[in-house]
């Protein structure tokens, strides 16, 4: 099973300090603005800095929290999730991201990730040129007290290879499918939120 800790800036952070050393870490995404048109949604500007640490096991997560990631602590919102990675026709190294975060509630969990797992990530791989798609779910961790925690229901990302190709993704008619989808979804309140990053990846192993 994979693992991932979401930490999500809003404000710059120096990344000059060599995260890639922590123990455990078996890649990293950085991410940061990027600008792309969406047609349907326009949610502000992208938060200045978020990260996507890999781990293979929570306890390797956990032991990263309590250890070599202290300097992020206090700096950003976190939130350890299970990634769920699905298929794409042509998969290769994300350079551009959407990153996308349900932080509100469903009045049925089971019943609302069972009808997205279920209908929308089949739509999702179907965008034009997508490299990437993932949907991550929250899982309980540990961590030593003073960790600001996001405690979204759901993260999802589709990366593609600039900002150009998330454009025409997004203005594709595959895209109007899955609005048609959303719009089905069991009973949800809350916000979500979508941002177009810029993408980063940096292997540790």
């Amino acid at each position: 099973m994979s693992l991932c800790l979401f930490a999500v800036f809003s404000k710059p952070f120096d990344r000059s300090q060599d995260l890639a050393a922590v123990p455990g870490l078996r890649k990293m995404h950085i991410y940061t603005p990027e600008s792309a048109h969406d047609p349907f949604l326009n949610d502000g500007a992208s938060p200045p800095l978020a990260l996507q640490l890999y781990f293979d096991s929570l306890s390797l997560l956990e032991a990263a929290c309590d250890g070599a990631l202290q300097s992020l602590k206090g700096r950003c919102e976190v939130q350890a999730m299970q990634v769920l990675p699905f298929p794409v026709p042509e998969p290769k190294q994300p350079v551009c991201t959407y990153l996308v975060a349900y932080e509100g509630r469903a009045e049925d969990e089971k019943a609302w990730h069972a009808h997205y797992l279920a209908h929308h990530p089949p739509l999702m791989a179907r965008l034009p040129g997508i490299r990437e798609l993932e949907i991550c779910m929250p899982v309980d961790w540990r961590s030593a007290p003073g960790w600001r925690r996001a405690a979204c229901m759901q993260r999802n990302k589709v990366a593609f290879d600039s900002a150009e190709a998330l454009t025409a993704a997004l203005n594709s008619p595959v895209r109007k499918e899955m609005r048609a989808d959303f719009k089905a979804f069991p009973a949800y309140t809350g916000k979500i939120t979508h941002y177009p990053m810029a993408t980063q990846v940096l292997r540790t192993c």
